[in-house]
């Protein structure tokens, strides 16, 4: 039986998660953050900067669409096998309000967790001084890459 989701994961799983998430570089150039890991959902935190604004000085949908994108993959991955990888197959985002504030906050939760293909349901939102607000909402599927331990693939660029 499969732990429920929001419970409380173990230090190897979040190590196991956060481990992987620092090695994103794109999360890393976007100033991202994991602020929380659980069975089935993980949040995302990145902090506004100009340089991930668009035209109007919002962020840009690029940035809210990857910080989605990662929570809901991690918050699948933190119900895979210890020797498997994570990768999205699918993914739907709808941007709802313009994405302003001082950051953005991605939840990523598994919808329905399979052997291999897993749905996330995500959700962003925008922090700032007036309060919080739902800018983007989205839908995912994950396969479970069993057997392919999640470790930096050494020498190759792009490689999947």
């Amino acid at each position: 039986m499969r732990p429920e989701i929001g419970s409380p994961v173990g230090s190897d799983v979040e190590q196991r998660i956060r481990g992987s998430f620092q090695r994103q570089g794109l999360m890393a150039h976007l100033g991202a953050t994991i602020s929380e890991v659980r069975h089935g959902l993980v949040t995302i935190r990145m902090p506004f900067r100009p340089e991930l604004s668009q035209q109007h000085g919002y962020f840009h949908a690029g940035g809210t669409s990857a910080i989605a994108d990662s929570a809901g993959g991690y918050a699948g991955f933190t119900l895979f096998p210890e020797d498997s990888s994570v990768l999205t197959v699918e993914l739907k985002v709808n941007l709802l309000n313009p994405a302003q504030g001082d950051a953005l906050e991605a939840v990523g939760k598994v919808v329905k967790a399979g052997k291999t293909l897993t749905i996330c349901q995500l959700e962003v939102f925008a922090d700032s001084a007036k309060g919080r607000s739902l800018v983007a909402i989205g839908q995912q599927t994950l396969i479970c890459m069993a057997g392919r331990p999640d470790v930096p693939a050494e020498g190759r660029h792009g490689a999947r």
